[in-house]
């Protein structure tokens, strides 16, 4: 009997040792296929904004380093292609590009926000896309120029204000939810290609303000106006507060009652998506994993990190799988909370009401 147990423990042993070999073979095969695939290719990078800012600045980093983690060590091209808050990049990503894992992009951080709400203009599904990544989490802010008169939310109670946005994003959701939350005069100014374009606005007093921006990209690209005091951060967006933004009201804490602060609390999700990099649906999932493999291994580089440092940019990422569920949170919110946010967001009709 002890020479039967032996026999069959050796068996299964034996057996085990079989499935890893398979597993193993199996593996191999598909790196295999992932580097016989991207060997001499080109993969196109996307990007939903206008050179210059935040979103093109992480993605042209990304491209610089993320090729050569790739199994066959394909180029990454990046090239902008802004409009309509980014839904020109996503719904050509999503209706025109191949599906096979050659073309990726970078675009506005709330476009699930915007699906779980009907916005007009959406024309993918982005429970679908193929989620690669985010390199930073860090809050939004909404800012006035230092001579608007506005420095906080109070004094946005009393005075209207241009404030500059992209399009049906987040720079106009933001300051269209403080218009219907806080009784702020927001006049939202749509059109702006990005945000070197809403920048310069203030500057030369076209606009008083901006609708959005990661308070990382101020850090990195304007210094000088935060020595200066040059913006006034009326508010931040995220679940918590910045460690340097202390004195900022979260948009969440402006809520009066459970509904709307449930609904600013999924207008405030976004940040968590960052600046995320994404495939179109049906990449192969070898291809898809290959990907993501190479998105986290950038994120270590310290190389990478190194140049990440000299140019400001803050890096604290998200994996891929973590982005495919935060996109299913956001989608899967009570109907209750969508309608109540659509509401807070809408644009205003001909006569200002909501």
């Amino acid at each position: 009997m002890v020479e039967r147990g032996l026999n069959r423990a050796a068996a299964r042993l034996g057996g085990l040792l079989v499935a890893a070999m398979c597993v193993a073979a199996g593996s191999a095969r598909a790196q295999s296929s992932v580097e016989a695939f991207y060997r001499g290719k080109t993969i196109d990078l996307i990007i939903g904004l206008s050179p210059g800012g935040g979103y093109d600045l992480y993605a042209r980093l990304i491209a610089r380093y993320m090729g050569d983690r790739i199994p066959g060590k394909p180029r990454i091209t990046p090239r902008n292609m802004p409009g309509a808050g980014s839904r020109v990049a996503i719904n050509t990503l999503y209706n025109l590009a191949a599906k096979d894992g050659l073309t990726l992009a970078t675009a506005d951080q709330a476009m699930a926000v915007q699906q779980a709400v009907g916005e007009p203009g959406i024309h993918f599904d982005a429970g679908k896309f193929g989620w690669i990544g985010n390199p930073i989490v860090d809050n939004n802010v909404v800012v006035t120029w230092h001579t608007s008169g506005v420095r906080t939310i109070a004094d946005a109670r009393e005075r209207e204000i241009a404030i500059g946005a992209t399009g049906y994003n987040t720079s106009s959701q933001y300051p269209r939810a403080l218009n219907a939350i806080a009784g702020t005069k927001f006049r939202v100014v749509l059109g702006y290609p990005g945000a070197n374009e809403i920048n310069l606005a203030m500057e030369n007093g076209e606009m008083q303000g901006r609708g959005s921006n990661s308070w990382s990209s101020y850090k990195a690209q304007k210094p000088d106006w935060l020595r200066d005091h040059k913006i006034n951060v009326l508010v931040q967006i995220g679940l918590t507060k910045e460690p340097d933004l202390p004195d900022a009201p979260l948009l969440i804490d402006l809520a009066t009652n459970d509904v709307d602060r449930a609904a600013l609390k999924l207008l405030s999700a976004p940040p968590t998506v960052g600046r995320p990099l994404f495939t179109t649906p049906g990449v192969p999932s070898e291809r898809l994993a290959a990907l993501r493999q190479a998105f986290d291994e950038t994120m270590k580089d310290p190389a990478f990190l190194d140049e990440a440092r000299r140019a400001g940019l803050d890096i604290d990422p998200v994996s891929g799988p973590a982005l495919d569920n935060i996109t299913r949170d956001i989608l899967a919110s009570p109907t209750e909370v969508t309608e109540r946010l659509a509401r807070i967001i809408a644009e205003p009709t001909a006569s200002g009401a909501k």
